[in-house]
């Protein structure tokens, strides 16, 4: 893959951004002041500085517009391949029962994972209930800039005062698809423990959102449900959507059942649901994508595969037939498990050991070429501190909602980096490049 040399100039632009701003820019009055937006989320702020210090970063991770244009293009491309007939076939053949139902809905909440090399975004994964947008979008609204030089970067904020109407015409658009103009009277964000999860802020985020909507909210742990008479109970009441915020993606666990009787059923407009995970998350996707040959085959056009081509990096299932040369190449990949999530049991093959490997060959797996992710410097404790970072695209139905960083140290993306966490996505515009800006 060779560099494109419009994106590496303006890549290396927003690079010395990266290196050489330390702005703080967040306010944390700003931040309280979007995170405790009515008095049932009063005391939101203390909790998650107590609780969870690395959730937000106190800087910004600069992109060129060109990057943002080419994250925008290939996340485009691959809604669209993932519509070919011949795509889904080979998608939802290997998925689970649960999957093969399709009552309309899209899936709430995609996120596109990217790391930025010279080549341009490489897209790493595929989640389909990404975490973090309400989070980012208050973040996002806690920014001011620290210098006159650096005012261009925090215009008006009105795009972003009506990102979150946008998000929950997401969720009313997911309603409609599956139950046309019927009454959508109820919602349900439901996890495992859901109080426990290190996100669980967002989930009251998204109850007030809801409910400020007029839409009745409650947040649960699927064992609270019940199926009774063709209809999913929470709290002896019906249960219209369901938010799903579950990593057993196809509702396998014994319980997550009543739950997937209800999904089956189509009783319940679930969001994301198990057949937008078969067709998008599922590691063996990107196999997929990144495969010019199979996306020609399934009509994908020849647009869409020169932008495949350029940011989905090659990715390879790993069987015992590829032990050996996989091995061999270890050093250049990253192994990743076909239904995994948040880097959990991913490793970098220059960090593997023979007893992990072994355990790589016993299950599902694939072998993505690697792509280092860029550095961001900040300080920490007045001490200049490089961390990485990656690119999270928020998307619906294609169109990118909110682009945000995460910030960390170490093999994956984490929340224990002091200094670390979401931060902002500062597109740098052409004009403010030309003036010097540094």
């Amino acid at each position: 893959m060779n560099p494109n040399p419009a994106t590496v100039g303006a890549l290396s632009s927003a690079e010395a951004l990266n290196r050489d701003c330390f702005c703080r820019t967040l306010n944390m009055d700003r931040l309280r002041e979007q995170l405790e937006s009515e008095p049932s989320l009063k005391g939101m702020m203390a909790n998650i500085t107590q609780t969870r210090p690395n959730l937000f970063s106190s800087t910004v991770v600069f992109i060129s517009q060109e990057v943002e244009r080419q994250i925008t293009a290939t996340i485009a491309a691959i809604e669209r391949v993932a519509a070919l007939p011949g795509y889904r076939v080979q998608a939802l053949s290997r998925a689970n029962a649960s999957a093969q139902h399709d009552f309309g809905p899209l899936g709430a909440c995609m996120g596109y994972d990217f790391h930025l090399s010279a080549a341009g975004p490489q897209l790493i994964e595929i989640n389909t209930n990404a975490g973090g947008l309400l989070l980012n979008v208050a973040l996002a609204r806690a920014q001011e800039a620290c210098c006159d030089e650096m005012d261009w970067a925090f215009p008006s904020s009105t795009r972003r005062d009506t990102l979150k109407k946008a998000i929950f015409d997401m969720f009313a658009a997911e309603w409609q698809l599956q139950r046309g103009a019927s009454p959508w009277r109820s919602v349900v964000i439901v996890d495992d423990a859901p109080l426990d999860q290190y996100l669980a802020p967002e989930f009251e985020l998204f109850r007030q959102l809801f409910s400020q909507y007029g839409v009745q909210a409650a947040i649960a742990d699927p064992s609270e449900l019940t199926w009774e008479n063709g209809k999913l109970i929470h709290q002896g009441m019906p249960v219209d959507m369901v938010y799903n915020r579950l990593t057993d993606f196809y509702l396998t666990e014994p319980a997550h059942l009543a739950l997937r009787q209800a999904q089956e059923a189509g009783a319940v407009v679930l969001t994301p649901h198990p057949r937008a995970h078969a067709l998008l998350a599922d590691k063996r996707n990107l196999i997929a994508l990144s495969q010019n040959e199979l996306l020609l085959a399934w009509g994908a056009c020849a647009a869409d595969r020169k932008t495949l081509s350029a940011s989905v990096p090659a990715t390879r299932l790993v069987t015992p037939e590829r032990a050996d040369e996989l091995w061999a190449q270890r050093r250049q990949l990253f192994f990743k498990p076909v239904a995994g999530y948040g880097a959990k049991a991913a490793y970098r093959g220059d960090k593997l050991t023979r007893r992990v490997w072994a355990e790589i060959l016993e299950s599902d797996f694939v072998a993505q070429a690697l792509v280092p992710p860029s550095g961001r410097m900040t300080l920490v404790d007045g001490v200049q501190t490089d961390l990485k970072f990656d690119i999270r695209a928020y998307s619906y139905a294609g169109p990118v909602q909110l682009l945000a960083a995460r910030m960390y140290a170490g093999q994956t993306t984490n929340f224990r980096t002091q200094g670390g966490g979401f931060a902002p996505v500062i597109v740098v515009p052409a004009a403010a490049l030309a003036t010097g800006v540094r």
